[in-house]
């Protein structure tokens, strides 16, 4: 809505003086079509006269004012004479007026010129047809359809290399697997290796129990019972050879000595370990005089004695005999010829001492040879 002009003065022209002076000489409503010093200079005027109304004048009756919006103001335009250039300057000044609220002169003076406007093909150029546009696209589909054929061949060609090499590698295993399983692999013959005083024949027959099991399945388990029952076999070890050979190592133990008892003559190694008894002495084995028993450490220092002795006197040696570790003596046989070795240490030192003093002086000219000094050998 408009907002309510003030009353005019009394006694001041109505009617037919206001239409003229409000009317346009196009019949418009007062706005359009007038210059922009007009409708800022037209508001001003009336609000002049209205304000030179006497106060006496004014209606005493209250106006409503309700439901009655401000009208937006209209600020006057500087036009620069002679440029036309007032609607450009309005509308940097006044972005939120409407070109076509400028009068046709101003709005004209807005649009671009004709000769302004880049027309298409201007550079010479020649216009680029559908045709040229769907050959190009379908050169661009082949060459990305062939970039990823040949990519998508080389990756097969890759995977199948690798699915091959890994099928090879499992069929190799499983048939390795499989055949070690199978009886083409089973034991055939068993051989009993290292044995010098085991009858090898007694050994194979307690194995027998392994004939006809895959090498990959050999029970080590059955092989240790059955080899318990030979107090000889101080170790062993067992090796499959393919196809059907099982080979048993054994390490027999070596005897010291025989201890007499009530049951006859038993024939003992370094640990105690009893290996025969028999009812005469072994012969080339010394008989051991040890007090407190193979349990003993005397007899343990007997044995590292013995063990000690290279071979050539070992043969001579008869009897051993100690009551304490410290007092180890041996005899050698024929001659009755004894030898002090006191304790079990430096052993290896005083079996050189012994050979240099039986070589200097044989065993038949002497009756004692003291070594448990090897660097004072008493000879007597």
């Amino acid at each position: 809505m408009r907002r309510p002009t003030p009353l005019p003065p009394s006694g001041a022209p109505s009617g037919a003086d206001d239409e003229s002076s409000l009317r346009t000489p196009s019949g418009g409503d007062g706005r359009r079509g007038v210059s922009p010093e007009q409708r800022g200079a037209a508001p001003t005027d009336r609000w002049a006269e209205s304000a030179s109304v006497p106060v006496e004048n004014a209606p005493t009756e209250p106006i409503d004012l309700t439901g009655i919006t401000a009208p937006a103001p209209v600020w006057p335009l500087p036009t620069d004479a002679g440029t036309g250039s007032s609607a450009r300057d309005a509308a940097s000044v006044l972005p939120g007026v409407p070109t076509w609220a400028l009068g046709a002169d101003e709005a004209g003076a807005t649009e671009p010129l004709a000769e302004d406007a880049a027309a298409p093909g201007s550079d010479g150029s020649s216009p680029v047809g559908m045709r040229e546009v769907w050959r190009a696209a379908r050169a661009r589909r082949r060459a990305l359809k062939s970039e990823v054929r040949r990519f998508t061949v080389r990756a097969r060609r890759r995977r199948a290399i690798w699915l091959g090499s890994i099928a090879a590698v499992v069929l190799v295993a499983l048939g390795s697997v499989g055949a070690a399983y199978s009886p083409l692999f089973a034991v055939e013959t068993i051989t009993v290796a290292g044995a010098e005083q085991l009858d090898t024949a007694a050994v194979s027959d307690a194995l027998s129990s392994q004939l006809g099991t895959p090498l990959p399945l050999v029970d080590e388990s059955a092989i240790k019972a059955a080899l318990v029952a030979f107090p000889l076999v101080e170790s062993y070890t067992v090796e499959a050879r393919p196809p059907h050979d099982l080979i048993v190592r054994v390490v027999e133990r070596t005897p010291i000595g025989v201890i007499a008892s009530p049951a006859g003559f038993t024939l003992v190694d370094a640990a105690g370990v009893a290996l025969s008894t028999t009812q005469t002495p072994a012969p080339g084995r010394p008989v051991l005089e040890i007090t407190g028993g193979t349990a003993s450490e005397a007899f343990e220092a007997v044995g590292h004695v013995l063990r000690s002795l290279p071979d050539t006197i070992m043969s001579q040696v008869t009897a051993a005999s100690a009551t304490t570790p410290n007092d180890v003596t041996l005899t050698l046989g024929g001659t009755g010829t004894q030898i002090v070795w006191g304790n079990a240490d430096e052993s290896s030192n005083k079996s050189v001492a012994l050979a240099a003093a039986m070589q200097s002086r044989p065993p038949d000219t002497v009756s004692r040879y003291d070594v448990s000094s090897p660097s004072a050998v008493v000879i007597q």
